[in-house]
């Protein structure tokens, strides 16, 4: 799983929870709101219920008291009609509050009894001379009717207040169990993300930090970070084991290129040495001092052409390389290094093709004499002696082609792929020829900064084609003027550079 992935689920399950407590919440609020509204209407119900029982004693003892009736309520000194108003009011904000169901049907019931005791007490009230026993019972009976009705009224409000204190309670409960639930699964989540943090996450940035640490003082170039953990860790440890490969492998072609290039140069530096001490002798003739002289030349143009390949190759890593273009035709720089090379005695035919008109580029000439005396030296060094080497020109509407083409000892599709890295050599190749592997990598380089590129074809055991591709000039005036010819001078000279 990756960081991303992770920390999306745990803000999701946050987030989650979070909704989900804020819905608990509101809901728990509404019930809860709803349950102190039920307990506050039952609390009125049951005041009001009980001030309409009190106004209907108090009525009832304002008309029915023996002797002399009294003529006003002695606690708040109202008549018997305000009474009655006072009933009919009552009556009405019971009804306003009751709810639907039973509680209506008793305040019906309720309505009904207080009208019958009323109209029965009208009627003692308008004959109070001729009142019977009967009707001071019925007046009575009514009477106590209401208040049984007004108990039962009370009861129901008494009812629902238990209830919605009992539903209150157990929402209560449920809220409190909703909560440690929830603080548990808070608690808990919060701890597997410590947890995976911890194992899958610090751990592997912990340890791909020992091995940068490690690799980067210097203590063991063999430090490599685990890949494990989360993508974003992996591929950060797969990229620094990748980076400590190549930089372990560019170390190994570096300690093989600093022999190399000390074994080429103790060659001719031994040679040089050698002839020096033979020039110092008295016996030497002038036929052997004219070769050993000509072997010094040979010898000084060849670490001549070592440095300038690693000048260039320093050079072009630096982004520094120096062209000075002009329009030459590639007939004439291919004629020149071949007959150079044909001047040598080399033991191989060196042949040339060429077409009957100009084949223009604009191009360094000094620097494209370089690539093609890189390739012909390396197919004659390459090459067994007696084979033949061929080096043509074509050209097309919009490129011109210069080839060298070989019957060496060819390479492998796994050798091409390294052809052209620094300080590579195929393995035939540091058997056949010394060098330290810049000269193919210079020339593309060289090349491919005049905006072309070298492309190559070989087959193990018959040969190898170069072909250098640039663009061409197309020139309709008279023919450009040709080079002159090379010079035998250490940046044409002796092939020094190799596969």
């Amino acid at each position: 799983m990756s960081l991303r992935a992770f920390f999306s689920t745990v803000v999701g399950g946050l987030v989650l929870l979070t909704v989900v407590s804020a819905t608990l919440l509101v809901v728990l609020t509404t019930v809860l709101e709803r349950m102190a509204a039920t307990l506050s209407e039952s609390v009125d119900g049951v005041r009001q219920a009980e001030e309409l029982e009190v106004d209907l004693l108090v009525h009832s003892r304002l008309l029915m008291s023996p002797g002399s009736p009294m003529l006003a309520d002695p606690s708040r000194g109202r008549t018997p009609p305000q009474i009655e108003d006072d009933l009919h009011r009552q009556m009405e904000d019971l009804r306003a509050t009751a709810s639907p169901g039973e509680e209506n049907q008793v305040l019906d019931e309720v309505q009904e009894q207080v009208n019958a005791y009323l109209s029965a007490q009208r009627k003692v009230a308008d004959d109070p001379d001729q009142v019977q026993p009967e009707q001071q019972a019925r007046v009575l009976g009514a009477l106590n009717q209401a208040l049984r009705s007004l108990e039962q009224l009370i009861q129901i409000n008494v009812d629902q207040a238990q209830e919605a204190r009992q539903h209150a309670a157990h929402w209560n409960e449920t809220a409190n169990l909703l909560g440690v639930v929830l603080g548990l699964l808070l608690v808990a989540t919060l701890g597997m993300v410590v947890f995976w943090l911890r194992r899958f996450a610090l751990r592997p940035v912990a340890e791909l930090q020992h091995a940068m640490r490690a690799f980067g003082t210097g203590r063991n170039k063999d430090s490599r970070a685990p890949e494990e953990g989360p993508s974003e860790i992996r591929d950060m440890a797969h990229t620094f084991n990748e980076m400590a490969e190549s930089l372990a492998h560019q170390q190994e072609q570096q300690l093989a290129f600093l022999a190399g290039v000390a074994h080429d140069l103790r060659n001719p530096l031994s040679a040089l040495k050698l002839s020096t001490a033979l020039t110092g002798r008295a016996e030497v003739t002038p036929e052997r001092m004219q070769r050993t002289l000509e072997l010094v030349r040979r010898q000084v143009a060849r670490l001549d052409r070592m440095v300038g390949d690693l000048l260039d190759a320093t050079r072009i890593e630096a982004g520094k390389l120096e062209l000075q273009p002009e329009v030459r035709d590639t007939r004439e720089l291919a004629r020149s290094v071949v007959e150079l090379y044909q001047s040598s005695d080399s033991g191989h035919t060196l042949d040339l093709v060429v077409p009957d008109t100009a084949v223009l580029v604009r191009a360094d000439p000094a620097r494209l004499e370089q690539v093609l005396t890189n390739l012909v030296s390396n197919a004659l060094k390459y090459s067994p002696a007696g084979s033949r080497v061929e080096v043509s020109v074509k050209g097309d509407a919009r490129s011109a082609v210069l080839t060298v083409a070989d019957q060496g000892i060819g390479m492998s599709a796994e050798e091409l792929k390294g052809l052209f890295v620094p300080f590579q050599r195929a393995g035939n190749a540091r058997q056949r020829a010394p060098g330290v592997g810049l000269g193919l990598s210079v020339s593309r380089r060289i090349i491919e900064a005049h905006g072309g590129y070298i492309d190559v074809e070989s087959w193990p055991g018959r040969g190898s084609v170069f072909r250098v591709h640039l663009a061409r000039v197309i020139s309709s005036g008279p023919e450009q003027p040709s080079a002159t010819d090379a010079e035998d001078d250490p940046a044409n000279g002796d092939p020094g550079a190799v596969h």
